[in-house]
């Protein structure tokens, strides 16, 4: 457990508001609709006012990481130029947690882009989504050489590519937006490839991963049928994208399956050298909770279900096994988390460090406090599960909750709370956003402090 790197998560769009000042180009995340009621992203946790005060929170709670993202608009609000201001603010945020001793490890993409890019030719639809994103990696990797040791290209791509709010892909023909998204996906993973090229001729000292929403899927039951579509399920929504990642391509069961829903990616020469010349030096793992398919004896696809559920492959299923929540409607599953880092280790051969695991929960404010037994629960729970997979001696060199304050979710605002430190607003008034720290942050404090032997 020498070095372990302790940490917490959050997302820049998530927490940091702030979304006109100092320069700052409008985002994908800062002009979608949000329903009403519901709070979006301009003033989030206010991170942009209250970042000081949030890493001297972070070394109080003893972090020895912290796992952040940049937004790509503030850095470069149209895509093209850079905004000087922006890049001090994430130099300020660096520094002081190097101060701190806390590892910065920032993330490049999560979940927003320049919405300039969107406007000028479509975003990741558009092959030119790729320089732009290289470009960017270039002026992160040029002005933090020597001084990050970890990066991380882009976060949950299933996800980034599948939510058209998020990312721009807004036709109202399902079956185009499906092809889109797999040729999105197919973009940004090019472009991920060559910015870990990119970081190994600028910082070759540094290391750099990916980060992927990770689903361990069962099948229903021990029918071969919903043995396969369990299979399938997991080729689809975790290996496809990870494999790409790691290996440069897609497995042949993933191709053959894109090309019976005709969504084979348009692929150019000289593409493949690009896929196979570097890879990952670590995979992060985002892990929440499983999920159970069954065989899809109607063998169609139905479009009206989130995109990363569509297939004619396999159909989601409750598992009667398992807790369920209000906002964990999957079910609580700790022992996936360490199913889970069997399954991407044997596959894969890297390090890996969990970069997201947290417990939703409509957190109540009472007499100042918040009392979350659930999440201390939930957290032990999953710690202990990854400590046993550490001590079999798989290489897992970080576990990062999420999320280190409450965050503004993409699509239910703060009505969904995951923080260690609660945020003092509401969807309909940002109040003070006075920090409050929870239970949790107690507790998670002397786990770190006891470099995990007291959960």
């Amino acid at each position: 457990m020498n070095n372990f790197l302790w940490g917490a998560s959050t997302s820049g769009f998530q927490v940091e508001g702030g979304y006109n000042l100092d320069g700052k180009g409008l985002s994908t995340t800062d002009v979608r609709q949000v329903k009403e009621g519901i709070a979006d992203c301009k003033v989030a946790s206010d991170h942009y006012h209250h970042f000081k005060e949030d890493i001297l929170l972070m070394k109080e709670l003893g972090l020895k990481a912290y796992r952040f993202s940049f937004c790509w608009a503030r850095i470069m609000p149209d895509g093209h130029h850079v905004n000087q201001k922006g890049l001090d603010f994430y130099d300020q945020i660096i520094h002081l947690c190097l101060e701190n001793h806390i590892e910065p490890i920032p993330t490049l993409y999560h979940f927003e882009m320049p919405q300039a890019l969107v406007d000028e030719f479509g975003g990741w639809k558009n092959r030119r989504c790729i320089d732009a994103f290289v470009e960017y990696a270039r002026i992160c990797f040029t002005k933090w050489k020597g001084i990050v040791n970890y990066w991380v290209t882009i976060n949950e791509q299933l996800i980034a590519m599948a939510a058209s709010d998020l990312n721009g892909n807004h036709e109202s023909d399902k079956v185009l937006q499906t092809k889109n998204m797999y040729q999105m996906s197919y973009h940004a993973s090019l472009a991920e490839k060559k910015a870990m090229k990119l970081l190994k001729e600028i910082d070759p000292k540094a290391k750099i991963g990916v980060v992927n929403a990770v689903q361990n899927v069962y099948p229903y039951s021990s029918s071969p049928e919903d043995v396969l579509a369990a299979m399938d399920a997991e080729e689809l929504m975790m290996y496809m994208l990870l494999d790409m990642s790691v290996k440069g391509e897609y497995s042949f069961r993933v191709k053959n399956i894109l090309e019976k829903m005709n969504c084979s990616p348009v692929k150019e020469d000289g593409d493949d050298e690009i896929l196979h010349a570097v890879q990952p030096d670590f995979i992060g793992i985002n892990y929440y909770s499983s999920i159970c398919v069954k065989e899809n004896k109607t063998a169609t696809v139905n479009y009206q279900l989130p995109p990363f559920f569509r297939s004619s492959m396999f159909e989601v299923c409750p598992n009667e096994h398992l807790k369920k929540t209000k906002w964990m409607a999957n079910g609580i599953d700790p022992l996936g988390i360490r199913s889970i880092i069997y399954k991407i280790y044997n596959r894969y051969s890297l390090p890996i460090i969990i970069t997201e695991n947290g417990m939703a929960y409509s957190d109540v404010l009472e007499n100042n406090q918040i009392h979350d037994d659930y999440r201390i629960d939930y957290l032990k729970s999953h710690i202990k599960e990854v400590l046993i997979a550490k001590e079999e001696g798989y290489p897992i060199f970080g576990y990062c909750p999420w999320s280190f304050i409450d965050v503004v979710s993409s699509h239910q605002g703060f009505s969904k709370r995951y923080g260690l430190v609660y945020v003092n607003r509401t969807d309909e008034d940002v109040m003070d956003c006075k920090r409050i720290k929870k239970d949790s942050f107690y507790w998670y404090q002397k786990v770190i402090e006891s470099n995990g032997e007291k959960l």
